[in-house]
């Protein structure tokens, strides 16, 4: 597949516009095939309509026979890792591994150096992924100052900054303090804002190198605790509820979280929640072959959380997944593994991961993609164009899938900087073969570029 910079296609700085696309045949949400017209950046009409809408006559065809049409992806938690850290990934890079694995709006994670903990830091972040058109880029402001969790950072300044941040968070770290995380989500409170939190009460996690149980004992490594997840998320769901605010909580990896959140729903807190593909898929025995790429925070845990995670999602307690794309440079990730960087990759395998989780398992069908993948996240996040019905007037932000593809990961086939895929030579289902970002391809796989069925 190909992925295109918003130069090669149009400017919308010099008011251009996207050539008309007429996807023949795709079935929206898996559903009943139907023609879809793309033009003027938006969804012109669906159905016995496209093809004979005035804007139809000069637009390119693409043969959408057997694929499946769906909004496009948005991604709540990506590291991209500028500034400060571009030797793992940058902007570029990473908004190109996005396209790829169908997302059309990315969340930029603060932990960047310096961190995104000023309105400065988050409107440079914002301007670049601007400048690279392959995906819209929304940053994550820090709640404290340097994500050091002593001070909050300047909230309101990069809420009305250019980037109009809506989401905060200090994750890679835990914001500890009860007190400083009440006054993070009573501030946020007064312009809608929402405190991402990364779940760790970093006490009961000291040293800890993998899942406490019984293969870190077996393998003689330092364990971490389901428990000091869940204290923090039982926690904040009692302040989140006490105060009135929002609280999303970050890559919920055990039962108990699961238990945890599903009871603050029902007692009206407004929380959210997200789950990582790998989350979904591997389990701590992953760690046996003492490779690095396995190791990730929180750690993979054992089949039982996997399949409450599952149920989870499926039930929407946890209303969506997140990739937790974390690229390291070779040098932190192939070392031994007690100085490896946690950390996955996560963009380009996510939608495939999910399929192979929950849809060859039953659990979810394309509507449930795309409630997880697009909708909830679009809606937690605050982005009103994105996660939007395929309808006729709706923003043109959308992905296309081979639903009967199966394809082997390769690392060094990635767009991404860094190769720390947990999922090296893995086959998975489905594949992305184009995305659309207000009716402009940025991903296009050749057979359609050529105009051939896939």
């Amino acid at each position: 597949m190909t992925t295109f910079a918003a130069a090669q296609e149009f400017s919308e700085r010099e008011g251009g516009r996207p050539a008309p696309v007429l996807i023949r045949g795709a079935a929206p949400y898996g559903e009943d095939p139907a023609d879809v017209l793309l033009a003027g950046g938006r969804i012109a009409a669906v159905g016995v309509d496209a093809s004979v809408h005035p804007e139809a006559a000069d637009a390119e065809v693409v043969d959408g026979s057997g694929l499946v049409l769906l909004p496009g992806l948005v991604d709540l938690h990506t590291h991209l890792r500028e500034p400060g850290a571009e030797d793992a990934e940058t902007v570029a890079s990473g908004s190109a591994a996005a396209a790829l694995g169908g997302y059309t709006a990315v969340f930029a994670m603060p932990n960047t150096e310096p961190a995104a903990d000023t309105a400065g830091v988050v409107e440079q972040v914002f301007r670049l992924g601007r400048e690279v058109g392959l995906v819209d880029v929304q940053p994550i402001g820090a709640v404290t100052v340097g994500r050091n969790g002593s001070q909050l950072a300047e909230l309101a300044a990069m809420a009305s900054s250019a980037a109009r941040v809506r989401m905060f968070s200090d994750d890679g770290s835990c914001v500890a303090d009860p007190l400083l995380m009440r006054r993070a989500l009573e501030y946020v409170k007064a312009f809608g804002g929402v405190i991402a939190q990364h779940a760790e009460e970093v006490r009961l996690t000291a040293g800890a190198q993998m899942h406490e149980g019984v293969v870190s004992a077996r393998l003689g490594l330092a364990g971490w605790p389901a428990v000091a997840e869940e204290a923090i998320v039982a926690r904040d769901c009692l302040l989140a509820e006490h105060v009135g605010s929002r609280l999303h909580v970050c890559h919920v990896s055990t039962s108990g979280s699961v238990e945890l959140i599903a009871a603050a729903k029902a007692h009206g807190a407004s929380v959210t929640a997200e789950v990582t593909p790998h989350h979904l898929l591997l389990t701590d025995s992953r760690a046996e072959s003492y490779d690095p790429v396995n190791k990730v925070n929180p750690p993979l845990r054992p089949d039982p959380h996997v399949q409450a995670l599952r149920r989870a999602l499926a039930d929407g307690v946890i209303d969506c997944v997140a990739t937790d794309h974390a690229p390291h440079a070779r040098q932190d990730k192939e070392t031994e593994w007690a100085a490896a960087r946690p950390g996955m990759l996560g963009l380009e395998t996510a939608l495939s991961v999910v399929c192979a989780a929950m849809c060859e398992t039953g659990l979810l069908d394309w509507r449930g993609v795309a409630r997880v993948m697009s909708e909830n996240p679009a809606r937690i996040g605050g982005l009103a164009d994105h996660g939007r019905p395929i309808a006729a007037g709706e923003p043109a932000n959308l992905t296309l899938i081979n639903p009967s593809a199966r394809w082997t990961v390769r690392a060094e086939a990635l767009a991404s900087l860094s190769r720390n895929t947990p999922y090296e030579g893995m086959e998975l289902p489905a594949r992305v073969v184009a995305t659309f970002l207000r009716g402009r391809a940025t991903v296009r796989d050749a057979a359609l570029a050529a105009g051939a069925a896939v």
